[in-house]
């Protein structure tokens, strides 16, 4: 899938897209992403000139070769892991899925929600009023402002006005995107809550085998929640591993039923916990937990004892939800534990919430699951981070930086591999 494998019959040749993945799996390989220190590299490192046969291609062509090229290198990455597959190192059929947001080539001064073009068009206006008045003071009093200074406010003048303009444009901009920011450096990239703050990134999916921590399947998203990609990922592995019997292990972002439902219908057994969303407890309240459920009846029992009955089947988020309650709420002597209102306590049960509760035991006896999860996925992120350093993607645009994640997974995955067979034992197998 690289362009440019066989030269035109006239003209010069162009450099064999061979010579220019070495210089790229090189650089990633040591930690060198820029194209222009992978150019000097070209010229100084004796490694790297044996490696290319003392080629020196400039920064410019080693730059289109990763934009250019972008399927194919992911290609090269996928084909990498199932090179690791048919070696035998993907099969113990459990991985562990997660995210991480990566910073974009874009600053949070840079990227505007509806909230804050609000505050920005707020400021700038401010400031031209207070240069309005300064130059209103100046005509009632008769000031020593020089007429070079006032010549100098009204050009401030006429440029805030102009930015407000600008910002209001923006506004039409926000109000039509999907997601109503808009990014000015790199569209694509987004707002995102991470362990840094918030920060314009992308959020990166993995699925890390837990046996060799060799990373099975990633995906960028620009997504900034990690709730509905669990089949997504799961479903990728199990697809790279061949195996129609999968285990993934996530946290408690990737809990939503119908992702976890979407997973046990395709043979994908998931173990994670579930997060504590109601608000009910640090008031002091009964929550959902305290009621237990008696399949046989189609009853929840409550904490006093009492039965709450099925009522009606009603739609909720676009989800049959059966509602429950007792007729005997209002006189239980534990009612204002229970519920605040006036009404019964009413419990609501998701059709499919067996699929749900059979995940709870699950996890209750096998916990350990999830400090297996911890200590397999969050190693490849901070290692790739490391690689990185404390900077941000190299490229703009969301098919752009697919490209340079999986280059960093094909360095990540080959650095691992060697240390599983060694360099010798890897060179073997490429070459079988």
């Amino acid at each position: 899938g690289f362009n440019k494998v066989q030269p035109k019959v006239t003209g010069r040749p162009g450099y064999h897209p061979s010579v220019l993945l070495r210089i790229y799996i090189y650089g990633y390989l040591n930690r060198i992403q820029s194209s222009r220190r992978l150019e000097h590299e070209t010229h100084r490192n004796v490694e790297l000139m044996w490696l290319v046969g003392r080629l020196t291609p400039d920064f410019k062509t080693i730059a289109d070769f990763r934009k250019d090229n972008g399927k194919a290198i992911q290609s090269v990455c996928r084909e990498f892991v199932l090179l690791c597959r048919r070696l035998d190192l993907l099969t113990h059929d459990m991985v562990a899925v997660d995210g991480s947001k990566f910073k974009a080539v874009n600053t949070r001064d840079k990227s505007f929600t509806q909230a804050k073009l609000k505050l920005r068009i707020k400021e700038v206006n401010e400031n031209i009023e207070s240069y309005l008045k300064r130059l209103n003071d100046s005509d009632k009093q008769s000031s020593n402002i020089s007429a070079v200074k006032v010549e100098q406010i009204k050009d401030k003048i006429e440029r805030l006005k102009l930015q407000v303009k600008g910002l209001n444009e923006l506004g039409i901009q926000i109000e039509a995107s999907p997601t109503k920011q808009v990014s000015l450096t790199d569209p694509d990239s987004r707002l995102m809550k991470g362990g840094q703050g918030i920060t314009v990134a992308y959020n990166v999916q993995s699925a890390v085998d837990t046996q060799h921590h060799l990373i099975v399947a990633h995906e960028v998203t620009q997504e900034p929640s990690d709730r509905s990609q669990l089949f997504n990922m799961a479903s990728q592995a199990q697809e790279i591993m061949k195996t129609e019997k999968l285990t993934a292990l996530a946290d408690a972002g990737y809990y939503k039923g119908e992702e976890i439902l979407a997973c046990e219908e395709a043979g994908i057994t998931t173990y994670l916990p579930k997060p504590n969303t109601s608000s009910n407890k640090s008031k002091g309240l009964f929550v959902k937990d305290d009621f237990i459920f008696i399949s046989e009846d189609n009853e929840y029992q409550c904490p006093a004892g009492e039965r709450l009955i099925f009522r009606y089947d009603g739609i909720e988020d676009n989800k049959v939800k059966h509602v429950y309650w007792s007729s005997n709420c209002n006189q239980c002597d534990i009612k204002s534990k229970c519920t605040s209102s006036k009404q019964s306590r009413r419990i609501k049960r998701w059709e499919h919430e067996s699929v749900l509760d059979e995940l709870s035991n699950r996890l209750e006896n096998n916990y350990e699951k999830m400090k297996l999860r911890k200590q397999t996925v969050e190693h490849p992120f901070g290692t790739i981070k490391h690689w990185m350093g404390s900077t941000h993607f190299q490229m703009k645009r969301l098919k752009n930086v697919k490209t340079e994640m999986s280059l960093h997974v094909l360095a990540y995955n080959m650095k691992r591999v060697m240390n599983i067979l060694g360099n010798t034992g890897l060179m073997d197998a490429i070459r079988a």
